[in-house]
């Protein structure tokens, strides 16, 4: 294919972004395990607000905190990929430098996340305890 074959301007039409972006969250649930897992995490958390009988606070909340994983989970997603493109999978302490720190800002994100979760269902489940004991 010839560069001038080669697509060099934006995309102009709203469509065709929204399918790339589209691409680019199905690129990351298929290929990241740790994705997948956030996901799962998120439903179940989801699915937990519902059956908690969550109020509209703690709905915004919940949402806050799912998305922040997820989009944190892609930003590293992209770090590591962009390291292993410009070291071409070979090592190199900057790259791992900055796959670390990508890392941690999941692992902060995701400790914030859990903490969210256990302020907004800890007191329900306790509630629900103390009814039958």
């Amino acid at each position: 294919m010839a560069l001038k074959d080669k697509q060099t301007e934006k995309n102009k039409h709203f469509i065709s972004s929204l399918e790339f972006a589209l691409q680019g969250i199905r690129t990351v649930f298929e290929e990241e395990r740790n994705m997948r897992t956030h996901v799962i995490m998120g439903t179940l958390a989801v699915i937990a607000g519902f059956i908690f009988q969550l109020s509209w606070t703690e709905w915004l909340w919940l949402l806050l905190v799912i998305f922040l994983v997820w989009l944190v989970e892609i930003i590293n997603t992209v770090f590591e990929n962009v390291v292993d493109m410009v070291t071409d999978f070979h090592f190199h302490p900057i790259g791992k430098k900055i796959k670390d720190m990508a890392a941690g800002a999941v692992l902060l994100t995701s400790c914030f996340a859990l903490l969210v979760g256990l302020i907004l269902f800890v007191p329900k489940i306790w509630q629900i305890m103390k009814e039958f004991l």
